[in-house]
């Protein structure tokens, strides 16, 4: 299973809301731009998305913009995905075990059921407000740096 575009961009402009927006000070979508590098056509699509999750509110005007509609602490990574992507699920048989003939008999499925089970678990662990202070990755040690470089995704020295 593979996190979308969308669902990658949309956690990259809550992450940008999360950081440069204030209760009372909007983030304008051209600003998340800038910073993020995505197009903010793009960006207005997710922002639909979101907002119609109720993860973010527009404030129209001037100095308008985009801010969290509930503090980071309470947004998990899943709500973002979800919100944009739709349902993590690996395979239809776990959520619709009607689209599969086999689905009350295949050996696999209950693999596929943990996989999503887990995936879900992991995306329920972290909030934005984690990612936003990445501090929280050295209290776990070396032990996610050294995970990523063996996957092929962290820093290498």
């Amino acid at each position: 299973m593979k996190i979308s575009t969308r669902g990658r961009y949309a956690l990259r402009m809550m992450l940008d809301i999360a950081r440069h927006g204030a209760q009372d000070a909007p983030v304008s979508l051209a600003s998340v731009s800038e910073r993020t590098s995505l197009s903010h056509g793009y960006l207005e699509q997710v922002a639909l998305a979101l907002r119609g999750a109720g993860l973010v509110r527009g404030v129209a005007g001037r100095h308008g913009g985009y801010r969290l509609s509930i503090p980071a602490e309470k947004i998990t990574i899943r709500m973002i995905i979800e919100a944009t992507i739709g349902p993590v699920c690996v395979v239809d048989c776990i959520d619709e075990p009607e689209a599969c003939p086999r689905a009350d008999y295949c050996e696999c499925r209950v693999v596929y059921a943990l996989i999503n089970q887990r995936i879900g678990e992991v995306l329920e662990e972290f909030t934005l407000a984690d990612l936003a202070d990445p501090s929280w990755m050295h209290d776990t040690g070396e032990g996610l740096t050294s995970q990523l470089v063996t996957l092929g995704g962290g820093p290498k020295n």
